[in-house]
């Protein structure tokens, strides 16, 4: 089979196309437009690989994307190109609503347009994998239980509500033109390569240089977190098993504070790379995001009776991992900090409109 994954330079997207290269079984089509957090860095393992193809594209941008399907003839499209940091969605929602909503839309209508050029033997084996977030079912109390496959949608940030939008667009294609369409949602994801504006990489790189450690609020919000590899194992699993018209939620059941994400960086750090105090002392407690989700969680039902699939890499575990890749891995990040994003805060809330401060 070959897949075509949109948004395989960023961070999901570059494990799965690792993946898909590792395990040798399909080849895999990267298409990506490479905005500030796509990294090719992260993809430098699979460069040169006969299985292993780049395109450099906008999901946004029919003519080119109709192309690069007619030329490279994908069983599947996994769409994981999106816009994806709550906090910038905070700052600027457009960006989230064109490349979110509009963009996939465009991928829709040319992924419609080429599945329905393929003959009628591909076309029974042909799927659409769109790939979404726990956040469009909006916040949990803390005796709430967890989202299920039948959760309402409750989108209740822009970056939530853009991601909403692009589900309910993708099943209608579905429904409405019989595109075979197959739908996730999956929790917090941590791991190696990805961008530091998310909190625990940016935890880590603060940590390390000594600097400030913001947490929002009073650090109370819980969050269920995915290790990145299980998450492109299970995505590749849903791809090639689920069923069409489907939704599968896919989580890491590892439910954790923000804090005691924090504080567990804090000692990892002390002890693999010792400093003169103890870096809790970084901590502190700044202004809460605005409209900040109290609480995530996945129930992985699903997964576990047509799949048998569980998460294989509990948090104490990856956390682990991805504290020591960062400090390992210099020459991966330091560039981004120089020239990308320098640890300034996100997300505070916009007075008045678009572009004003």
């Amino acid at each position: 089979m070959k897949i075509l994954v949109t948004g395989g330079a960023g961070f999901i997207g570059s494990a799965l196309v690792r993946l898909i290269v590792r395990e040798g079984r399909d080849r895999v089509v990267n298409l990506d437009k490479l905005t500030y957090a796509a990294n090719m860095a992260s993809l430098a393992e699979v460069e040169g690989n006969p299985a292993y193809a780049f395109e450099r594209a906008d999901i946004g941008d029919s003519p080119a994307v109709r192309a690069i399907l007619d030329r490279h003839q994908p069983d599947a499209i996994l769409h994981l190109a999106a816009e994806s940091h709550v906090d910038r969605s905070i700052d600027r929602p457009a960006p989230f609503i064109e490349t979110n909503i509009a963009g996939t839309y465009r991928l829709l209508e040319s992924a419609l347009d080429y599945y329905r050029s393929l003959p009628e033997d591909r076309r029974r084996t042909f799927r659409f994998h769109h790939v979404s977030t726990d956040e469009v079912f909006g916040s949990l109390g803390l005796d709430d239980p967890p989202f299920s496959e039948t959760t309402p949608y409750r989108p209740r940030s822009p970056y939530s509500a853009s991601k909403a939008a692009s589900d309910h667009l993708v099943m209608a294609w579905g429904h409405t033109y019989g595109l075979p369409v197959i739908l996730s949602n999956c929790s917090n994801n941590y791991g190696p390569c990805q961008f530091p504006e998310k909190l625990i990489p940016l935890m880590v790189l603060r940590g390390l240089e000594g600097k400030p450690l913001p947490v929002y609020g009073r650090g109370e919000n819980v969050r269920d977190w995915l290790f990145v590899e299980d998450h492109a194992a299970a995505l590749l699993l849903i791809l090639r098993r689920g069923q069409i018209g489907g939704t599968y939620l896919v989580g890491g059941e590892n439910a954790c504070r923000n804090i005691d994400v924090v504080e567990n960086i804090c000692d990892l750090l002390d002890a693999m790379r010792p400093a003169a105090a103890p870096r809790r002392r970084l901590i502190s407690f700044v202004e809460d995001r605005p409209g900040h989700d109290f609480r995530y969680a996945i129930d992985t039902a699903r997964m576990r009776s047509e799949f048998g699939w569980r998460p294989s890499v509990t948090f104490e575990e990856g956390l682990r991992r991805t504290v020591r890749w960062y400090l390992d891995s210099e020459a991966w990040w330091r560039p981004l900090l120089e020239a990308r994003y320098d640890g300034e805060r996100l997300g505070l809330a916009r007075q008045g409109a678009e572009g004003a401060t």
